[in-house]
């Protein structure tokens, strides 16, 4: 990263208004994809807001705080995303109040088009246990691809160790159906470096990972995990999906 990029990357506010069409952000991400792709995750950060400016966020469930957490050090004032489905822990939902009260960032939350009571009266109550892709798509799907609509790139926590589907997600890629840049700053990171991130930096976790949910969804699709199990088992246990759709 240039001295420039990174000035650059810390003054982004008010540049780049102007959005890329989709050809030219694919071509943006054939050339750069590869030269990036055993960047430092600040590096990544650095470039993707140099180059994007206040058309790029970063998105977080609240987990934990990590990727706003080294978004904020490279540019304070990021816009990070939340999505409230409406579903979710109540822990989760301190968890974010907590990262907009203590970091530097322009927390924006987005919520679905319906209140769960609105969607109960038209598609049946606990639409997540008739039909949980449906659901998916109606609370989560959906309000971030249109909460993204005025930005060319976003970034997420997204990590190969998370999964075996998560194994080829590269560091930056072009989303197809958000005709959009993904960029996956931590895709590298094991789970030894996050926690070790976390140790030294003293980021906000979502208490719940201490709790035996080491991966954190709407509450009525996750569940705890044993010691020693697949992190990813909790979501969605007991049925074929592995994913909400939103990194599929």
């Amino acid at each position: 990263m240039t001295t420039a990029a990174t000035h650059a990357a810390r003054n982004f506010r008010g540049t780049h208004t102007e959005g890329r069409t989709p050809e030219e952000l694919r071509e943006l991400v054939s050339h750069v994809g590869a030269e990036l792709e055993l960047a430092p995750a600040e590096h990544i950060i650095e470039w993707a807001v140099a180059t994007f400016g206040e058309r790029f966020a970063i998105t977080s469930s609240m987990g934990d705080a990590v990727l706003a957490h080294l978004a904020a050090k490279v540019a304070p004032g990021i816009d990070v995303v939340f999505l409230d489905t409406g579903y979710h822990f109540a822990e989760t939902i301190g968890t974010r109040d907590a990262v907009e009260a203590t970091m530097d960032v322009n927390l924006i939350t987005i919520e679905p088009v319906q209140s769960v009571a609105e969607q109960d009266a038209t598609h049946g109550k606990d639409l997540y246990k008739s039909d949980p892709d449906k659901c998916c798509a109606l609370r989560k799907v959906a309000p971030l691809a249109e909460s993204l609509a005025g930005y060319d790139a976003w970034a997420t926590g997204l990590r190969r160790a998370e999964t075996h589907n998560r194994v080829i997600a590269p560091v930056i890629g072009w989303d197809a159906r958000k005709q959009k840049v993904k960029v996956s700053p931590m895709a590298r990171w094991s789970d030894e470096e996050v926690e070790r991130y976390i140790a030294e930096n003293g980021v906000l976790v979502n208490p719940l990972v201490y709790d035996g949910y080491p991966s954190i969804g709407c509450w009525p699709c996750t569940r705890r995990v044993a010691p020693g199990d697949d992190p990813r088992s909790g979501r969605w246990a007991g049925t074929n999906k592995t994913e909400c759709g939103i990194h599929s």
